[in-house]
């Protein structure tokens, strides 16, 4: 057995040395030729394991996405051996996988759009185009689930550095469907040439990463995920995902054998919050500074206010957000627990860290932003929180869209009728 593991060891730090010589500038068919042997029979899972400890061993996460297709390439033959994940219709899995299919010729659709555009661009051909583009961009549901459910299940299992990766793989994405709308919205002008080349721009490297992606996911994230996660996890990431929202597909029902209904989310988010029940008197009443409430009072007190909150505690560890109607930002029972370094995008991180590390040093109190998004107007503060002796105990996020009331004027009295 020890032989075994020994072996296993010297096998990843093989591995871990041939991605090296990659970043250090050799090329595929360099390091092909020279260890053909130990390219064969590479898994999902230790492509993911090697991955996560080069970035524990210092190697930065940009990094890894610089040359994670150089990766993939170095692994596809081994990758294309082996059988796709057997899942059926219910299974998270099994959903992620018809998305892809769907969204991939959703994809082929808007690339033959945009040649017949390029070809005669005319306004009903940009209209056709630009249609296409609003239905590739309901992909951003498949993309959220990963970020905010999936990911989160990963990193309690340790895979927290190729999730981050992704993600920012996924704002590469998100970009580039930006500019492209924004380049048909601008039309062809008077020089149909330069459209179509600005087009070929922006429409060619988001088409590849997009179709990466895809293979990325069905042939590492998904196998990795299914031999990491367990069953009652997995029946987790199915209750949750329904908020989040799904695209292109209806999950199927023949998984899991168990009740998926709404009510399953409230019991759900219970059995979590019982892992660290708030102390109460005998008779369940929470004695605050301003009266008395029971948990129950206070949860429902939460989810009533037309603002959404965040908290994470001294230790950067998210304990709690307020799942109220209309949530402006996604947010997933799954992210209870998860460090606020692993729930934004890889490109805001250093925002956020900057935030975190002023409030713990006292340089500040207070950091407020607003964004304008699909329509709203979204005023977002963060607080330090502090106790008696003004010693930091965490930091509260506080979202709120104001696109009504900046409108307001006047007055209104308590009693005025409309």
């Amino acid at each position: 057995m020890s032989e075994h593991i020994n072996n296993q060891t010297k096998r990843k730090e093989a591995l871990k040395w041939l991605l090296r010589q990659l970043h250090e500038g050799k090329t595929i068919e360099e390091v092909k030729g020279e260890f053909a042997a130990l390219l064969q029979d590479v898994s999902a899972m230790d492509i993911a394991a090697i991955e996560q400890e080069l970035i524990a061993e210092g190697m930065p996460e940009t990094e890894i996405k610089r040359l994670c297709d150089v990766h993939v390439a170095l692994f596809r033959e081994s990758l294309e051996a082996q059988e796709k994940p057997d899942t059926i219709p219910g299974h998270p899995v099994y959903t992620f996988f018809a998305e892809n299919g769907a969204a991939g010729r959703v994809l082929d659709a808007l690339e033959e759009a945009l040649e017949a555009l390029k070809a005669a661009p005319d306004a009903d051909q940009l209209e056709q185009v630009r249609q296409r583009l609003q239905e590739l961009r309901k992909y951003e549901k498949h993309y959220v689930r990963e970020e905010n459910i999936l990911f989160p299940y990963l990193e309690k299992h340790g895979f927290a550095g190729p999730s981050s990766v992704m993600w920012a793989i996924h704002d590469d994405v998100r970009a580039g469907w930006k500019t492209l709308d924004a380049i048909l919205a601008a039309g062809p002008d008077d020089d149909p040439a330069a459209f179509s080349v600005r087009i070929d721009e922006i429409f060619e490297p988001l088409a590849t990463a997009i179709r990466e992606m895809f293979y990325k996911e069905e042939k590492i994230l998904y196998p990795t995920a299914l031999e990491m996660l367990n069953g009652e996890e997995w029946w987790q990431i199915r209750v949750q995902s329904p908020e989040m929202g799904y695209c292109y597909v209806k999950p199927g029902d023949q998984w899991p054998p168990r009740d998926t209904a709404p009510e399953a989310v409230g019991a759900l988010i219970g059995r979590m919050a019982a892992e660290e029940p708030a102390p109460g008197s005998p008779q369940g009443l929470l004695h605050l500074d301003t009266g008395t409430l029971t948990a129950q009072e206070i949860n429902r007190l939460l989810t009533h206010l037309p603002i959404d909150i965040t908290y994470v505690d001294k230790e950067d560890t998210v304990r709690f957000f307020s799942q109220t109607k209309e949530r402006i930002f996604p947010r997933s029972p799954a992210i209870i627990g998860r460090k606020v370094q692993k729930c934004h995008p890889p490109a805001s991180l250093h925002r956020v860290q900057r935030i975190v590390d002023d409030f713990r040093a006292g340089r500040q109190d207070e950091a407020e932003f607003w964004i304008q998004m699909q329509g709203q107007f979204v005023h977002i503060r963060y607080f330090a929180m502090r106790d008696e002796q003004g010693e930091y105990q965490g930091t509260l996020e506080v979202s709120q869209d104001v696109a009504r009331i900046r409108t307001l004027e006047g007055e209104q009295r308590l009693l005025d009728e409309e």
